[in-house]
């Protein structure tokens, strides 16, 4: 029986609580094998489309860069050449990568259902209040968790494979990039994308739990704007507009984790005058 159906009365044994644990993770495995395996059928939409996109001059991001650089009169800003190859180097190199670029398409597919079994495991052991505070929980990871996404796959991915495709450290080395490297990395920075978007979220939950106050993270947040200028920096061409791009966001997501941290205060301090 899920614990969201069990009476409020009936204690449940540890072995009871891993015994749904585990009946919860079994079936967000399945959900996410059952995704992975329709990613593994889809290869040439997944993996020739989706993944490699970011390797071809005519992706969506590129584009847009290169009409913009014409509207403001900014050729630098244009990205019309990526100066590498991908190879692989392998004989089983690329049966691999379609199972490794399955399962974290059918992980980032299914991230939104696992983390409602997770939830549907930790809901009945709040409190009320807690229950009613954390209402649409599901709703807000799954949409800052998509939007961390398309946000990582459309401007972090494609700027940072531009930047590593035209680093150099002398002119007479060529750019062999292997498969499995490119498509670790562009991966791993679409599913971090999405996990970073969760900060409102984390801000959220550990505000409630005392561990962090709005006055911390403005203490805290001229090192915040300094630390993300640098990754922009690091990961972006040589322009101020490549920086901002990356930059402005995460400083939206922090400024967003303070007036989520504040309202909250504000609540229970009234809460608290009230009682």
């Amino acid at each position: 029986m899920p614990l969201d159906q069990i009476p409020d009365d009936k204690e449940m044994s540890f072995l009871d609580h891993l015994e749904e644990l585990r009946w919860h993770i079994i079936r967000s495995l399945i959900a996410i094998v059952i995704f992975a395996i329709a990613a593994f059928i889809a290869k040439d939409f997944v993996v020739g489309t989706v993944i490699l996109g970011p390797s071809r001059t005519d992706f969506w991001t590129y584009t847009k860069l290169c009409e913009l650089a014409d509207l403001i009169r900014t050729p630098a800003l244009c990205i019309d050449t990526l100066s590498f190859e991908l190879v692989s180097r392998k004989l089983s190199s690329q049966f691999m990568t379609h199972v490794s670029v399955s399962f974290i398409v059918g992980l980032i597919i299914g991230f939104p259902y696992l983390f409602w079994e997770i939830w549907r495991f930790i809901r009945p052991g709040l409190h009320p209040k807690e229950r009613k505070a954390s209402r649409g929980a599901t709703f807000s990871v799954s949409v800052l968790f998509i939007l961390g996404v398309l946000f990582g796959y459309f401007v972090i991915a494609p700027i940072s494979v531009r930047f590593f495709a035209t680093y150099q450290v002398d002119p007479s080395l060529q750019n062999l990039f292997d498969l499995s490297s490119y498509i670790s990395t562009v991966t791993m920075i679409v599913f971090g994308s999405g996990i970073l978007f969760q900060l409102p979220v984390i801000v959220y939950f550990l505000t409630k739990a005392g561990i962090v106050s709005s006055s911390l993270m403005k203490s805290y947040r001229k090192h915040a704007i300094i630390v993300i200028l640098i990754l922009g920096a690091v990961i972006t061409p040589p322009d101020p507009f490549s920086q901002v791009l990356i930059a402005l966001p995460l400083m939206l997501l922090y400024q967003l984790g303070i007036v989520i941290a504040k309202r909250i205060e504000k609540r229970e301090s009234k809460q608290n005058t009230e009682t």
